[in-house]
């Protein structure tokens, strides 16, 4: 980055802190170099050009025993972020649904750092507790939930799912804030599909109930939670002494995009008296359109969702929502006597009802894309995606290639013609030419190309250059003879 002229500031090289003409003039030149940044990486490839190793050479310099020039710093930073990333705000980035960010959210996060609010209690931070919880009431509303309904931000899936096993082992045993598992009279177990995101493990862990706690139920023909094998599973754990405490089902899952039958897993849970909750990580944000909010029918039954806004919702990472019809797990979870905070309505506090302490004002992100188009605006972004998932599978169809997911959701996952190079070979074959981005994943036990377009500037040609590359690339002897560049 070029450091601004020497007319514009008293000093190329401030301190920590500097005047507010100082301030002015920085933040335009790092506006200007990250909107060049911003087109080179639309025009570049999407894949990184230099690896650890060579990045780490890079970095040696610094060793922080001399200051140097900021801009020297802005600029060396920037530079590296367009050779060594994957560029999710790629227009050709068809991958794990982290899409390009709005401009309201990335707006949202310059007026954060300016003001930088600590969202531990409402007393310090009442505008920016309550902006909050009127975009988490919104989507509860949304969702179908009471107005008696809460919840909150979270940092991603992983706390918002914790949160929901935390309130469900809480709910199912109120002895378990004080106790820990050892109040119940036998293990804590809880029941996700076999096709669920893997992070449960970890979350299981973390929870104190470990990976034993995890009941994987097979899925069925298409990839759906089999609830007969849900029921059967609750029955025969109960008899070994186990006890279920949270059935979660899935609404998109990672791989494939299916949504676990809603209304059944709800009849199951309610049956049995288990907290009931769904990981609507990607597939939630479906709540938006009018269209598609269909598919989530039965999610208003769930005593609490998750739905990542820093996926299909595009914001910056991380951000996500934690809703609940039933606050009081929570509170009993988290309450806690922070004699030293200034506080004066633990009711409304964040740090009384979440798993974190100091926080980050990011409910902005979502609150400031909402408000500038509005349900119907999101809704026309994710239904978009949707078209683009359409657009690509009849064209990978035409191609002789076989879809093998059947979600109505913006993922598709394709299975090469026969006599093609193996799946993984095909995916590391669009990686190395840099022009796109695809990945693999394993569907009802045969590997497959996973394409997800939810880049809101993706195009249809785009798509055309994708397909295009998939059917160059999937021939046997594609690559033989040539050298892939160095990551």
């Amino acid at each position: 980055m070029r450091p601004p002229a020497p007319d514009d500031l008293a000093s190329s090289m401030p301190g920590l802190f500097c005047s507010p003409e100082e301030r002015a003039v920085w933040e335009h030149a790092v506006t200007d170099a990250l909107l060049a940044a911003r087109a080179s990486v639309a025009e570049g490839r999407v894949t990184p050009v230099v690896g650890v190793e060579i990045l780490r050479s890079r970095l040696a310099p610094f060793d922080f025993q001399q200051p140097r020039p900021l801009a020297d710093a802005i600029g060396f930073v920037i530079d590296q972020l367009k050779q060594g990333l994957v560029q999710i705000t790629h227009p050709r980035y068809f991958g794990l649904f982290n899409p390009a960010p709005t401009l309201p959210a990335e707006l949202a996060d310059r007026i954060v750092a300016a003001f930088n609010p600590q969202l531990a209690t409402a007393t310090t931070s009442p505008a920016a507790v309550a902006i909050e919880r009127h975009v988490i009431q919104a989507f509860a509303e949304r969702v179908g939930f009471p107005d008696t309904a809460g919840g909150h931000f979270a940092t991603g899936g992983s706390e918002a799912n914790f949160t929901a096993l935390i309130s469900a082992l809480s709910y199912a045993n109120r002895d378990f804030v004080n106790r820990g598992i050892g109040a119940f009279a036998g293990p804590p177990v809880f029941y996700v599909s076999e096709d669920a995101h893997v992070a449960w493990y970890k979350i299981a862990v973390q929870s104190g109930v470990g990976h034993a706690g995890v009941r994987a139920v097979a899925t069925d023909a298409h990839g759906r939670m089999d609830v007969a094998a849900l029921a059967d599973m609750i029955e025969s754990d109960r008899q070994q002494g186990l006890v279920p405490v949270m059935v979660s089902a899935t609404a998109g899952t990672t791989g494939a995009g299916m949504i676990d039958p809603l209304h059944a897993c709800a009849d199951i849970a309610e049956r049995h008296g288990l907290w009931y909750h769904v990981d609507g990580a990607w597939g939630g944000a479906a709540v938006v359109s009018e269209t598609m909010r269909g598919l989530l029918a039965g999610i208003e039954r769930a005593h609490s969702i998750t739905i990542d806004a820093h996926k299909w919702l595009a914001t910056t990472m991380a951000c996500s929502l934690f809703l609940t019809r039933l606050s009081g797990p929570l509170r009993d979870a988290f309450h806690i006597d922070g004699y030293f905070m200034p506080s004066s309505d633990h009711a409304v506090d964040p740090y009384m009802m979440t798993v974190q302490w100091s926080r980050r004002f990011i409910g902005l992100r979502l609150f400031l894309a909402l408000a500038a188009v509005g349900w119907q605006g999101y809704g026309e972004h994710v239904e978009r995606s949707v078209g683009l998932a359409d657009l690509v599978a009849e064209r990978l169809r035409a191609a002789g290639w076989t879809i093998v997911n059947e979600s109505r959701l913006a993922v598709v996952c394709a299975v090469p013609p026969e006599g093609s190079r193996a799946v993984g070979d095909i995916a590391r074959g669009v990686l190395d030419s840099g022009q796109a981005w695809v990945s693999c994943t394993r569907f009802k036990g045969q590997d497959a190309l996973r394409i997800c377009p939810v880049n809101g500037q993706t195009t249809a040609d785009d798509v055309r250059m994708l397909v295009d590359l998939l059917n160059n690339v999937r021939k046997p002897g594609y690559g033989q003879g040539t050298r892939t560049e160095e990551g």
